[in-house]
Order: C-alpha cells, then sequence, then structure tokens
C-alpha cells in the first residue's frame, strides 16, 4: 500500500546512480567560466518572431552594423 503523496518517478536514471554517494557538489562552480565563454541572448518573444533562427538573427544585425557605419561615414 502507498503511503499518501507518494508517487512514482517516471526516470531514465539506472539504479546504480547513488546520488546519495556522491558529496561535494558546488551549485553553479563553472557558472562565471560558461558565461564568459558565451554570447547567447534572451531575444524578446516579438524579436524572436520575427527572426525565428540564428542565421536571420545574424543577417539583420550585419546589416545594421552596416548600415550603422554607412551614416557614421556619411555624416563628416
Amino acid at each position: 500500500m502507498k503511503k499518501k503523496g507518494e508517487t512514482k518517478l517516471d526516470d531514465d536514471l539506472r539504479a546504480e546512480y547513488d546520488f546519495y554517494k556522491l558529496k561535494g557538489g558546488v551549485k553553479g562552480k563553472y557558472a562565471k567560466q560558461y558565461h564568459a565563454g558565451t554570447n547567447l541572448v534572451l531575444l524578446a518573444p516579438d524579436v524572436a518572431k520575427a527572426f525565428p533562427t540564428d542565421k536571420a538573427v545574424n543577417e539583420a544585425l550585419r546589416q545594421l552594423i552596416k548600415l550603422a557605419k554607412d551614416r557614421v561615414g556619411h555624416s563628416h
């Protein structure tokens, strides 16, 4: 008979993985290094809808950079 609140977990972990034996883990140990080595950004939903792929975002930003450089060059 199951105790109240007891549920069966549907996970793919093998029985030999005993997390109680794993000691010394540190949450976020490599977070600083990860963030230093990545340039991921979170797009607002409306922007993500307009640019659904990384290729589309990169191309749009390249065009914006080109336009900005062209304008700076013409203003002087």
